[in-house]
């Protein structure tokens, strides 16, 4: 009987232990620094003065936790600009800050980025079977984009309040219509705290939480007070 007690222990602790080490597992569908492609698409001034479906400096604060959060974590990322020299103009000073060699960015004429051979060329050599996307605008150059690496076999997510269409309708009925094509859609915030996923990782906590006290609006301020009023 002894026996019999210590083996369906020892079953039931292996078991414990188990589901325990199951339960850790995170879902796949999440992104992580190292399994997807960031691809910042057409964050020009010709393009934001026409975007009316978000404010433009809430729009600048999410474009900048999404390239400052992209070069904490090391993640892979394509910048593209469509005519930057004859008509849309230069990127967003903040991905510059991050990311400051321009020569580096791929000019394009076409308004499908996928149907650039430089940046489609770029994005694929990356090797990840996950796309993140934002871009300027949600209705052209992120539903093209989008569309064409979804039937490509890619898994794509589109970082809803970094992008922003002509109208609140243009940006709402693309959205819609990714999202019924398959596309996953995220925020800014919520990009770089998937990527974060656990504030016991000190190698990124100081810059994750700095990036938020600049980009990062009331969420910010909070970090902030949190830091001064309990001093750690």
């Amino acid at each position: 009987m002894k026996k019999m007690i210590k083996a369906i222990s020892a079953i039931f602790t292996v078991l414990l232990f188990s589901a325990s080490a199951d339960a850790q597992k995170p879902s796949p569908r999440l992104l992580s620094p190292t399994n997807h492609t960031l691809v910042l698409i057409d964050y020009e001034g010709q393009m934001a003065f026409a975007t009316k479906s978000i404010a433009i400096g809430e729009l600048r604060d999410n474009v900048g936790l999404v390239a400052g959060g992209s070069k904490i974590f090391n993640v892979p990322t394509v910048v593209t600009t469509v005519a930057e020299k004859s008509f849309s103009g230069p990127v967003f000073p903040e991905i510059t800050e991050f990311y400051p060699e321009t020569k580096n960015y791929i000019d394009r004429t076409t308004m499908n980025t996928w149907e650039d051979v430089k940046a489609h060329d770029a994005i694929v050599a990356k090797g990840k079977k996950k796309i993140v996307m934002g871009g300027l605008w949600s209705e052209v150059c992120i539903v093209g984009p989008a569309l064409s690496a979804l039937s490509e076999g890619y898994e794509v997510y589109v970082i809803t309040d970094a992008s922003g269409g002509v109208s609140n309708e243009a940006h709402a009925m693309a959205m819609q219509r990714l999202i019924q094509a398959g596309v996953q859609p995220i925020t800014a915030t919520q990009y770089v705290l998937e990527l974060q996923r656990d504030w016991a990782r000190q190698e990124t906590y100081a810059a994750v939480t700095s990036l938020f006290k600049k980009y990062g609006s009331a969420y910010g301020l909070g970090i902030q007070y949190a830091h001064d009023m309990l001093k750690h």
